[in-house]
């Protein structure tokens, strides 16, 4: 295994705490990384190694075994706005760590506006350089706000970085059902025959919460429900979803097929297809302007330019404080051309794929079989799998299977820039559609039910 160096800028953050040490910490239990491995964690606070380990240990509470992670962390505390400490740091990290460039992770857990800053004082200081093959840098999203800003971020990170220096991090790829949906996809005939308009009738992306927005108010009444998921996580499944099929699995076929699936998506029918609302007590939340017209729920109709999916509609819901917490992906499939005389069709549902993201992981294949007795009648029943259940110990986490990507090199789960591109572009459409329209108030989902019947 290689020397690795892991450099953390903004290492006093809930990031940090919270998903990045409990994934290295994993990683090097299960001696998936070298224990060799340095860990920088950067910071403003005036710690110490030790007293930023006691400050870790009370903070990260899913680190499960400290005497190993500790051995790898060193604190450093500096200015990430001064040019001059970045000079000052690569000397510290070529006194301390050794032979480092052997591969070299530098990770931004800082906000997106230092995104540029902490690109600048990494090149200047000849910590990562273009053309460095072994130096890598991780940035995480919010990647801009609309289309302009995330140009204007990846312009100036561009300037120091080549794109395959750059990996832009979405937690949601590293969930093992998303992953998944390739397997089932590509490893299944009976799926990869009718992965198309001429099997499918309808796809829709979800992903509902049950919580409001707590104490991200301030972020949240700048972003709303189409910037905070849509743009990212919901795109993320669909690009997955409707990409075309593989000629491999290599980085680059998979993620140039998932941008020519979003550069294909439009709005389909303007604000009759589209939903906005906002849950009643939105405004009461700290942070959030008294009369903000952010919205927290999104419900609308898509389609993908392509002969692939021609006339099928894709739908896409997010929300907070609904019914329930759940992420996962529904395809339903279209009626069967065989149906007998002697069924009613009462009994009959379509045949539906349902990929399940969150809280629970795995898949259900709902289908139609007789109904036990001397009746030929018909019942839907489903198939469950639990992706869970069949694991040995415990599944890793999405930001250690993510982090490990990072380390050895394989891009397959981070988004391209112009797959960050063609999803603003069709966020901004939306937008643009919304316009000044005000979100409708809803307590719940039952306010919200036959708003979203739209027609296919």
């Amino acid at each position: 295994m290689e020397n690795n160096l892991f450099v953390i800028f903004g290492a006093t953050g809930n990031l940090t705490y919270k998903k990045l040490l409990p994934a290295l910490s994993r990683l090097l239990e299960n001696n998936s990384i070298s224990r060799k491995t340095k860990v920088i964690c950067i910071g403003r606070k005036e710690f110490d190694t030790a007293s930023y380990i006691e400050d870790a240990i009370e903070k990260s509470k899913d680190v499960e075994n400290w005497d190993i992670l500790k051995k790898s962390i060193n604190y450093y505390k500096m200015d990430i706005k001064s040019i001059l400490d970045y000079f000052i740091l690569k000397k510290s990290i070529e006194e301390n760590c050794g032979p480092y460039r052997s591969n070299a992770v530098f990770y931004l857990a800082v906000g997106p506006e230092l995104f540029p800053v902490v690109a600048r004082g990494i090149s200047q200081a000849g910590l990562v350089g273009k053309g460095d093959s072994k130096g890598k840098v991780v940035i995480e999203k919010p990647f801009g706000e609309d289309l302009v800003s995330a140009r204007e971020y990846n312009e100036m990170v561009g300037k120091y970085f080549d794109e395959n220096q750059i990996f832009r991090i979405d937690h949601y790829l590293g969930k093992e059902m998303i992953q998944n949906i390739l397997v089932v996809r590509f490893a299944n005939r009976i799926f990869e025959e009718i992965w198309d308009k001429r099997g499918i009738k309808s796809v829709t992306i979800l992903a509902k919460e049950t919580e409001g927005v707590m104490s991200r108010g301030g972020y949240y009444d700048k972003s709303g429900a189409l910037r905070d998921m849509v743009q990212n996580h919901l795109m993320q499944m669909f690009s997955l979803i409707a990409m075309d099929s593989l000629e491999s699995f290599e980085p680059d076929v998979v993620r140039k097929n998932k941008v020519k699936a979003i550069e294909r998506l439009k709005l389909d029918g303007g604000k009759d297809n589209l939903v906005i609302g906002q849950y009643k007590e939105y405004k009461e939340a700290k942070g959030v302007h008294p009369q903000s017209m952010t919205e927290t729920f999104v419900f609308l109709k898509a389609k993908v330019d392509s002969k692939r999916w021609e006339g099928v509609p894709f739908y896409f819901m997010t929300g907070k404080r609904l019914d329930e917490k759940r992420s996962e992906i529904i395809v339903e499939f279209k009626d069967s051309t065989c149906r007998p005389k002697e069924w009613s069709g009462e009994g009959i549902e379509s045949n539906k794929l349902i990929i399940k993201v969150a809280p629970e992981d795995g898949i259900t294949f709902q289908m139609n079989i007789k109904t036990p007795g001397l009746s030929f009648d018909v019942n839907p029943a489903t198939l469950d799998y639990c992706h869970k259940c069949k694991a040995i110990g415990n599944l890793p986490e999405a930001y250690e299977k993510l982090i490990l990507d990072i380390i050895d090199g394989d891009s397959t789960l981070f988004p391209r820039w112009d797959e960050i591109e063609y999803s603003w572009r069709f966020i901004d459409q939306v937008k643009d559609v919304i316009g000044d329209a005000k979100p409708f108030e809803y307590r719940g989902i039952d306010d919200l039910v036959e708003m979203t019947k739209f027609e296919d």
